[in-house]
């Protein structure tokens, strides 16, 4: 019975390439850190996946292991200080989503095999704990989630791995709920996270899988406040008139078939320029809400993001880079 649900929630989403990894079997081609780390100075021709635990040391949430992917030019006897990109899974789903279905390793190897071996390291946590828990990045009842991914996760990062700190040189990018997640969190804390990456989100925080449906969410997430569900909500947010989303860059990525996260785009893009954010928006004709959407939106946005760290040329990564830029 229990398989057979699993399957059921797979076919529907698309989430897990295997069953095997619809129940936590984790990636084949992991490498552990210590490994890693005793490999430096002799530079690979391809990145690496390691898995580590990253502890919920101020947040108390309990995640399970992260996957970080560390490019060719981390394992240098002189390492240089590499930026972020954090990517969020959905909900159902878990970190090694991104390596698998997402492609994100095999995608920026590509990238990196491109540019001297420099690339982003990638990190990959846990956002709900569990398969079956939804906690829309939040500090809520379900978990203290965005805690855990703003304090607890940049800094394992930090001293585990060596990146430049929170700010200019991180990116926060996400699938389906972890793409509303991306935006929120971004908004939240724009001194940590610079660049966002939306793929399929909802307009904000949702317990179900509906735009309008706020009540459940205000109920079960923001023990009933209407003030603090605001406080997390990107239209609101955006509306605000913070100064500091001017210095913001956004890449929303969306399936001109998946109903609920196109018109979340629709509504949020608008927005996010009229914030100063520099903002784009491709709209993939005749798709849903599956990874042929979001690995393919993590490969177009790659560029995109490395010229907002400053790996290449800003001239090479304008929003031109876009299919059709907003």
């Amino acid at each position: 019975m229990l398989v057979n649900a699993a399957a059921a929630v797979n076919a529907h989403y698309a989430y897990f390439p295997t069953l095997g990894e619809a129940f936590g079997d984790p990636p084949g081609d992991e490498s552990s850190l210590t490994v890693a780390d005793r490999e430096a100075g002799d530079i690979p021709a391809q990145g690496q996946v390691v898995p580590i635990k990253i502890p919920g040391l101020k947040s108390g949430f309990r995640a399970r292991p992260a996957q970080v992917y560390l490019p060719p030019a981390w394992f240098a006897r002189s390492r240089p200080a590499l930026p972020v990109i954090m990517l969020l899974h959905g909900e159902p789903g878990d970190p090694s989503n991104w390596v698998e279905g997402g492609n994100a390793a095999a995608t920026t190897d590509a990238w990196a095999a491109a540019h001297g071996g420099v690339a982003p390291v990638l990190v990959m946590p846990d956002i709900n704990g569990s398969d079956v828990a939804d906690t829309e990045c939040v500090d809520s009842p379900v978990g203290n989630a965005e805690t855990y991914l703003t304090v607890d996760v940049p800094a394992v990062v930090q001293k585990e791995f060596g990146t430049k700190p929170p700010g200019a040189g991180w990116a926060v990018a996400g699938l389906s709920e972890g793409g509303s997640c991306a935006l929120m969190l971004t908004l939240r804390h724009p001194q940590l996270f610079a660049t966002f990456g939306d793929f399929g989100g909802l307009v904000g925080p949702r317990v179900s899988d509906t735009n309008d449906d706020t009540a459940s969410t205000v109920t079960e997430l923001f023990s009933g406040s209407q003030q603090v569900f605001a406080a997390h909500e990107p239209a609101t947010l955006l509306g605000s008139g913070t100064p500091a989303y001017r210095a913001l860059g956004g890449w929303f990525q969306v399936g001109g078939d998946d109903g609920q996260p196109l018109a979340a785009a629709q509504q949020l893009v608008p927005l996010a320029q009229k914030a100063g954010i520099t903002t784009c928006l491709v709209v993939v004709p005749d798709a849903g809400h599956t990874f042929d959407v979001w690995s393919v939106a993590f490969s177009s946005s790659l560029p995109w993001m490395a010229g907002r760290f400053g790996l290449v040329p800003p001239t090479q990564t304008t929003t031109a880079s876009c299919q059709n830029p907003a």
